[in-house]
């Protein structure tokens, strides 16, 4: 790309890129936007920085569709896959030298604080300034009296939130591609930038600075704003600017700050969607949900909190000691030591809470789920040795030295640990995904030492507390109002109680009710679910057992659609899952694993669980579908009971649902001829009522001939175990009736064809073909009257 006379204008700059972008193809336009960013001074960057970025990461209304690097594959475009990832790559991208091009002439860029998360936009709204630092001497008011509010941010803040918050705001994918999120071209950039800025050894290498000793400044200070402070009158803003020499004094700043401003710009974007305040009324059922994470962003954060598990991991051992890491410890280091309380803990723990409550009751939850187990399994990810990535490992013991950890992240072993088990008494535990993350979540809780690590801790928790003052809990853990978060590292609290208290108190208000995870209550939840385990292996045993049987009792006149004519015969039908051998095989392999492990957790004797079987399979029978679901009577009849509604849900029972009315007025069904049964129907009601004296009549000699009449006129009724519903059965008609609908059944014709055709070989004509299936008929029916008769003198 060359331009005449010089360097252009701005303006035409940026008009001569949006022109390529329409009529270059992509490798193209980024080779031209590489030789752009390395040629022309940060003055004429300045003016299409902003177009840039939008044209990336898409607008932030999503009318602009950007990149679309969720949607980037390497298997479906590789040339633009790996052109965007060498584009934007953290260490020699293009973009990225565009950025602190920008960042060394201190230049500042508007970004709307209604694209903010809600409970951000909420508080900048009402002029309460955010606890978070990012946001500090940012604010800018609307000109003229207007209702919008700007944050001014420095280039690499700029393009961070672009890059962070696309992942919310892009939702549009290919039709017709199935792709795997992990391989897709943002996943692979959000891994870099970890890795790039949160390294494992040694620090971030440093900017190529363009001016030679040129240092990339911090952010600058914006006019003081009024902003209120939470629960008093004194200015946020004037406070944190009094104290703003001594960040700027501490090198801390200048050497990790874009590490901070990184981590605070993801968690923000991607976890900061409800407050503690907000969690707290989500709690209600009639609640409305403001934000709904996807799996694919819950993915993402999962990238997130492994990584920090391993950059906490990498911290060196002679640095862990308070006494030394005052005046020795590398800034990084010591970010290390802070970053999992400081950046994550609380956002991540309201974050999960939402999750628990609102993720649908499907298989998709296996995100959310694998989330939170890699959050409370940081010994997993130890840079020494290759990390698993999830799914099965060997249960091994954990660590002593993780005690601290598990201690001060109680409510993510206890709460949440209950919260899961609360779901999966309401999933269908037959399902092999639901039944997977069951065994998963089992496995993981019992892995050796870690349920003592968890009761020690809750201990802790319940000791009787002398003095611990009210207002303190919500600021143990939090930052102050500097710039950076290692400027407010608070002293370390000695008491181990009291560490234990704050991050409960911290993280669920100082009057929050506590369930312990070893009492009675969960040890309820715990045998109920062990219930339901016990009751979805049979069932799994019974759907394996009862799908050969049935394609095994099916007649050969199955395989031309035509089904019995009894019309008094239950609905056969269900909407189970077909599932093949294999999958349930391996359903009852994981339930059985997991009451293994929920019986370690909780050391559940084998009585109980000897009990508890002996239950579930008093309630079965030989097929297990025999007994109609667990009731209970009262004065209006049998009522389901919630074990009944959960047998019924999960196929362990059914009532038989019979017809109870005329059964010349049933629905047409599908393997009778509609027309013949309409035409029967007529004419049987006609000859019903010009007959019914004669027929009456007949019915009631006590005669061989009445009871042949009675046998064929008069319906018989057939006891049947009723549903609730249906307590109270209709009354049987006693007037003789001629029915012919059976004569509209295929089967029926189908035999009817068969029997002519036969006849016809054998040289018989229709007449006598017709005579003489009415005399095999006649005698047919004379033995069943006289066959039924003696039954019916037999049973009384």
């Amino acid at each position: 790309m060359s331009f005449p006379g010089g360097s252009p204008q701005p303006s035409y700059l940026l008009a001569s890129l949006k022109a390529d972008c329409i009529n270059k193809p992509f490798l193209q336009r980024c080779q031209d936007l590489v030789r752009v960013i390395e040629d022309f001074p940060a003055k004429e960057l300045h003016a299409i920085f902003p177009w840039l970025v939008e044209t990336i990461f898409g607008s932030l209304d999503s009318t602009i569709l950007g990149w679309n690097l969720r949607c980037l594959h390497e298997r479906v475009n590789p040339l633009e896959f790996h052109t965007a990832l060498g584009f934007l790559d953290p260490g020699s991208g293009a973009m990225m030298k565009l950025v602190y091009k920008l960042q060394a002439e201190e230049y500042r860029y508007d970004f709307p604080v209604s694209f903010l998360p809600g409970p951000v936009r909420a508080s900048i709204q009402e002029r309460v300034l955010p606890e978070c630092p990012l946001y500090h001497n940012k604010i800018q008011f609307p000109a003229s009296g207007g209702a919008s509010f700007n944050l001014a941010l420095n280039p690499f803040e700029y393009f961070m939130f672009h890059f962070a918050i696309s992942l919310l705001s892009q939702r549009s994918y290919p039709q017709g591609h199935q792709f795997s999120i992990s391989d897709s071209a943002y996943f692979i950039l959000v891994d870099k930038y970890l890795k790039w800025f949160l390294p494992i050894d040694g620090n971030v290498p440093p900017p190529h600075s363009p001016n030679p000793g040129g240092s990339v400044p911090t952010a600058p200070r914006s006019p003081s704003i009024s902003f209120t402070s939470y629960g008093s009158h004194t200015s946020l803003l004037k406070r944190h600017v009094s104290h703003q020499h001594v960040v700027n004094a501490d090198p801390a700043a200048h050497e990790i700050w874009r590490t901070e401003t990184l981590l605070q710009v993801f968690v923000e974007m991607w976890l900061h969607h409800y407050s503690l305040e907000m969690y707290q009324k989500m709690q209600s059922p009639h609640a409305k949900e403001l934000f709904q994470p996807t799996e694919e962003h819950v993915l993402v954060v999962r990238l997130l909190i492994k990584h920090l598990h391993t950059f906490t991991n990498s911290l060196r051992p002679e640095q862990v000691s308070p006494s030394t890491h005052s005046h020795t410890t590398s800034p990084m280091e010591e970010l290390k030591r802070v970053v999992i309380p400081r950046f994550i803990q609380q956002k991540l723990y309201i974050f999960l809470q939402h999750c628990f409550g609102h993720w649908p009751l499907d298989a998709s939850f296996r995100a959310v789920l694998e989330m939170w187990l890699s959050y409370v399994q940081p010994w997993r990810y130890i840079p020494e040795r290759s990390s698993p990535v999830g799914g099965e490992t060997q249960n091994r013991s954990v660590p002593d030295k993780w005690d601290t950890f598990v201690q001060e992240n109680l409510l993510f072993y206890t709460k949440l640990f209950l919260r899961f088990l609360n779901r999966a008494l309401r999933t269908d535990l037959v399902n092999p995904r639901n039944a997977l993350m069951v065994f998963r979540g089992a496995k993981v809780f019992s892995q050796p030492n870690l349920p003592e690590m968890i009761q020690k801790g809750e201990q802790l928790f319940l000791q009787p507390e002398h003095v611990i003052p009210h207002r303190q809990h919500r600021l143990l853990l939090t930052p102050s109002l500097g710039g950076s978060f290692l400027s407010s590292w608070q002293p370390a609290i000695t008491d181990i109680s009291l560490k234990v208290k704050s991050h409960v108190f911290s993280l669920e208000g100082h009057d929050c009710q506590y369930m312990q995870l070893f009492g009675s209550e969960a040890r309820n939840l715990v045998l109920r679910l062990a219930q339901m385990i016990l009751q979805a292996k049979q069932t799994a045993k019974c759907r394996s057992n009862l799908s050969p049987d049935t394609s095994g009792n099916q007649s050969f006149l199955s395989w031309f659609g035509l089904g019995s004519p009894d019309f008094n015969n239950s609905y056969n039908g269900n909407d189970m899952d077909e599932v093949g051998y294999d999958s349930i095989r391996k359903t009852d392999e994981h339930l059985e694993k997991a009451l293994e492990y929920l019986c370690q957790i909780f050391r559940l004797n084998p009585t109980q669980l000897g009990q508890l079987t002996v239950n579930c399979g008093s309630s079965q029978d030989e097929n297990g579908r025999n007994k109609i679901p667990d009731c209970s009577a009262n004065e209006n009849g049998l009522v389901l009971t919630d074990l009944g509604r959960y047998q019924i849900i999960n196929g362990l029972r059914r009532f038989d649902i019979q017809y109870q009315g005329d059964p010349d007025l049933q629905p047409i069904r599908s393997y009778e001829n509609a027309r013949l049964v309409r035409l029967l129907y007529s004419f049987s009601s006609a000859l019903n009522e010009r007959f019914a004296d004669r027929m009456g009549a007949l019915c009631s000699r006590e005669d061989f001939l009445g009871k042949f009449c009675r046998f064929h006129l008069l319906s018989c009724s057939q006891k049947c175990r009723k549903s609730p519903s249906t307590s109270h059965s209709l009354p049987k008609t006693k007037c003789p009736r001629i029915r012919l609908r059976f004569l509209a059944s295929y089967q029926t014709l189908f035999y009817l064809i068969l029997y002519f055709v036969f006849c016809s070989l054998l040289s018989f004509g229709p007449l006598r073909c017709t005579f003489f299936l009415l005399i095999g008929y006649l005698l047919y029916a004379a033995v069943l009257t006289f066959l039924s008769d003696h039954w019916k003198a037999h049973q009384d």
